[in-house]
């Protein structure tokens, strides 16, 4: 018996079982197209089906929004999202493709929207029948969230909305938007409001979602512009001026740290799930020839896959803690030092692959002999976007020093 499964309540206990008992028998066979390392780099219709397909099947057998109340479409459940979480890692079931909806959006209208928003836009989020996409980020705004200038002018019952956002992962698929505007020019962070406003129903017209194509070939950034959209006052989360406090919701969900567990990050995509694990460094030393012998054989690289190892299971055992009452009273101690430190332990990983394959590691996925279908330098250059993700490194460094360990802010 697991860790996890000794500390169930007698209904957690009996729910772990139904999920493993479904799972054996629903769990989703191979994709019928190569599926990204991750949802964010989803783009094509092919893939977005066969996932959305996937999680309307979970969410239908109750694992996914187990813990939300079933006015709002949830499972009424309490702490089982944990668990279905693990169940469907444990069946290597793929990812949910509405990760941002998921992880942010239903929380944040959970805590701060009316009850109108919780009931029409989170049960149709739970079953990925409407995909959302994330808008923060701007050209002169991205670690400096606070200094976004999209605008929000209150027309009566209305608001306009102009400007830019960018790095909008999955806005080609998205209906709906998480939108932090500028009501109010005069005070940096009171001058915040957040809205839900429509995406689909507006493009070409008043939204221009432009794909941004990184170096990996991929598309699953855009640009995403706004020119007079007209958004209804009921669509706004919190009072006016509220948008930062309502932001920090989103964020801390996000980053892994908020009262509700998103079914998201559960289960695993492709062959390309291997490069965030350091254990598969081993046997790709162990395939990769180096003049006649192995990589495996060289001391040096079983010492660097050593470390990497110790890391991982480190790293492993600390969010072990996340389950102790008393060590999570402050949300972002645990949670936003795994983020920190998975992203560079993951950056690290990806960067050791390259010097495991040597000349082969510069095949990419196209290429037919590339080791493992390219997955290793595909991983690699993905890896760059971890450590910028939901905050940079830095930013995180800071943010743990300052609200977490009390030390002075940095100047």
């Amino acid at each position: 018996m697991s860790d996890e499964e000794r500390k169930d309540t007698p209904e957690q206990d009996e729910f772990r079982a139904y999920c493993r008992e479904w799972l054996s028998k629903n769990a989703p066979g191979p994709p019928p197209v190569q599926l990204p390392q991750s949802p964010i780099e989803i783009t094509t219709e092919e893939q977005m089906a066969y996932l959305r397909g996937w999680q309307k099947s979970a969410y239908e057998a109750g694992l996914v929004g187990c813990d939300y109340p079933k006015e709002y479409g949830g499972g009424g459940r309490k702490d089982c999202q944990r668990i279905a979480n693990e169940e469907m890692q444990r069946a290597g079931a793929p990812y949910f493709p509405n990760v941002i909806a998921l992880g942010m959006a239903a929380p944040t209208i959970f805590f701060h929207g009316s009850e109108e928003l919780k009931k029409r836009f989170i049960p149709k989020i739970l079953s990925g029948e409407e995909i959302w996409c994330q808008g923060f980020s701007e050209p002169n705004a991205g670690s400096d969230l606070a200094g976004a200038q999209t605008s929000a002018v209150r027309d009566g019952d209305n608001w306009v909305i102009n400007g830019q956002k960018i790095w909008t992962s999955l806005a080609t698929f998205a209906s709906w938007m998480i939108l932090l505007a500028r009501h109010d020019r005069a005070d940096k962070y009171s001058g915040l409001t957040y809205f839900v406003v429509p995406i689909k129903e507006e493009l070409g017209r008043t939204v221009d979602v432009r794909p941004l194509i990184k170096i990996t070939g991929e598309a699953g950034f855009n640009e995403v512009f706004f020119n007079d959209l007209v958004v209804s006052d009921r669509y706004r989360l919190d009072d006016v001026g509220k948008g930062w406090q309502v932001a920090m919701t989103t964020l801390l969900h996000e980053r892994g740290a908020g009262p509700l567990v998103t079914p998201a990050a559960a289960g695993r995509a492709s062959e390309g799930d291997l490069t965030r694990n350091a254990m598969s460094l081993i046997d790709l030393a162990r395939n990769s020839e180096r003049n006649g012998r192995t990589a495996a054989d060289d001391p040096v690289v079983r010492d660097r896959i050593m470390e990497l190892v110790v890391r991982q299971s480190g790293l492993l055992q600390s969010l072990r803690r996340t389950r102790v009452k008393g060590l999570t009273d402050h949300p972002l101690r645990i949670p936003q030092a795994a983020k920190l430190v998975f992203t560079e332990l993951y950056q690290d990983i990806a960067a050791l692959s390259l010097d495991i394959l040597g000349p082969s590691g510069t095949l990419f996925v196209a290429d037919e002999n590339a080791p493992q279908g390219g997955q290793w330098p595909l991983a690699y250059l993905n890896s760059y976007g971890m450590t910028i993700a939901a905050g940079t490194s830095e930013v995180l460094r800071n943010i743990l020093g300052e609200r977490v360990l009390g030390m002075p802010k940095s100047k």
